[in-house]
């Protein structure tokens, strides 16, 4: 038998977006920048990034952060230092499709994807 990893659950801070109304391959860019930076980079990074996923994840890193903060408050046995935070985890999944239709040539319609993202990110200590 593997014996599992088990992770301190008092040391992460998780946050999510859903419905975000942003294709995942466009997020899956920005995305990759950031995986497994420190928080002020990351910052910085978004902040530089002329991308249209750029400050929605800034607004998720933010929550990440004041999760992490307000966890670190209310349990005493574990004090998270909000400086030595890190970008543990990030990614998107899409989220549903909604369909449209826009008219074409000779009486045909074609269909848009109009697609959504659902995007989580995990700030852990270093």
């Amino acid at each position: 038998m593997k014996e599992e990893k088990k992770v301190n659950e008092a040391n992460l801070a998780k946050a999510h977006a859903k419905f975000v109304r942003i294709s995942p391959r466009k997020v899956q860019l920005v995305i990759d920048l950031i995986r497994g930076k420190e928080v002020g980079e990351a910052f910085s990074i978004l902040r530089h990034t002329p991308r249209a996923a750029s400050p929605i994840l800034e607004k998720l890193l933010n929550s990440a952060v004041a999760n992490a903060e307000v966890k670190s408050n209310e349990n005493e046995n574990s004090t998270m230092d909000i400086n030595n935070l890190i970008i543990k985890e990030i990614y998107v999944n899409p989220g549903p499709t909604m369909k449209r239709f826009r008219p074409r040539a000779m009486g045909r319609a074609s269909r848009i994807n109009k697609r959504t993202s659902h995007i989580t990110l995990v700030v852990s200590e270093k």
